[in-house]
């Protein structure tokens, strides 16, 4: 968890160089791959300077490269490919503490497609939750605390063997919308703490999640990594 916000944190601030935030805004903006050339001009500054932040926005993963010739000719004589960058599809955010909107939006959305197919909203917002935590656990082979600290919720061991979850990775949504959001919130959490054959259970309202989850004891010991489903 520490080293994926690490990364995440590492990638942001590489951004605040302002030549390479120039570079990056600069190769974003372009309908196509560019070269070194064409960035270094862009932004006006030299070729070896360029290529420097270039290739370390290649290495945080804001940038990809490709080949490619740029005269158009093939053959012998044609020149070396030249190499091109442009824009990383990795979207890249660090919130603190952290929320997850995308995965509140892809339940959400997710239900009201169920719904325009026919089926009762109550029974699609519980399809879209399941089908949510399939995505998440899958045949994760993870524990389940790290499953919910990836997701943003905070856990935390209690005297009892649950796990508390001190924040809401949906707390804005939460805040306007509180009884669809919690609802579509408890129900992912049932789902997901099914696939880790544990059980979530509603707490009170404060200021973390509204929910936390309880590993089931079995043979003497909590389960705690993600089951295959049948």
């Amino acid at each position: 968890m520490d080293e994926a916000f690490g990364r995440r944190v590492a990638r942001v601030g590489s951004l605040a160089d302002p030549v390479r935030r120039a570079l990056y805004r600069f190769v974003a903006e372009q309908p196509g791959a560019v070269s070194r050339d064409q960035a270094a001009s862009g932004v006006d500054v030299p070729r070896h300077t360029a290529k420097f932040h270039l290739e370390r926005l290649v290495e945080e993963g804001l940038l990809v490269t490709e080949f490619r010739r740029l005269t158009g000719r093939t053959g012998p004589g044609a020149g070396r490919p030249a190499k091109l960058y442009r824009r990383s599809r990795r979207e890249l955010s660090v919130s603190v503490p952290s929320r997850r909107y995308d995965l509140a939006g892809q339940v959400l959305a997710d239900a009201v497609e169920r719904t325009l197919a026919g089926m009762p909203m109550p029974d699609a917002l519980a399809a879209a939750a399941d089908a949510a935590a399939d995505a998440v656990a899958g045949g994760a082979a993870e524990p389940l605390l790290e499953t919910l600290a990836r997701l943003g919720y905070e856990p935390g061991a209690e005297d009892d063997g649950a796990l508390c979850l001190a924040n809401c990775p949906f707390d804005r949504l939460a805040t306007d919308h509180r009884d669809l959001v919690c609802g579509v919130n408890r129900s992912f959490l049932t789902a997901l703490a099914r696939r880790f054959e544990a059980v979530a259970e509603p707490v009170a309202p404060g200021p973390g999640c509204c929910a936390r989850v309880r590993p089931q004891l079995g043979d003497g010991a909590p389960k705690g990594r993600a089951a295959t489903r049948p």
